[in-house]
């Protein structure tokens, strides 16, 4: 289950994106059709938190909604989704909001 922050920690800003950014892979395919951007599935998946809609509502300028939920799955397992979660909720070790 999603864990819930304040929504003005959901807000995907320039300096959020700058401390989550280096916790993601790069963004270099190995072959075949690049990958789906990482700021745009991370915005989608906070959108998803912060509006309570299912993943099939997740809005068509974010991507297809199953790139963002299998996006999410992969991070969740990986444990990055939680370090995405702490860094926004200010808990990563930085003490500037």
């Amino acid at each position: 289950m999603m864990q819930v922050l304040a929504a003005s920690r959901l807000e995907l800003t320039e300096e959020r994106w700058a401390r989550i950014a280096p916790l993601l892979a790069p963004q270099t395919p190995r072959i075949g059709r690049p990958p789906n951007d990482h700021r745009t599935l991370l915005a989608a998946m906070l959108w998803v938190v912060r509006t309570g809609a299912s993943w099939r509502e997740v809005p068509p300028e974010f991507g297809a909604w199953e790139t963002v939920h299998s996006r999410y799955q992969a991070w969740r397992r990986a444990g990055i989704w939680q370090q995405i979660l702490d860094t926004l909720d200010g808990r990563d070790g930085d003490d500037t909001r």
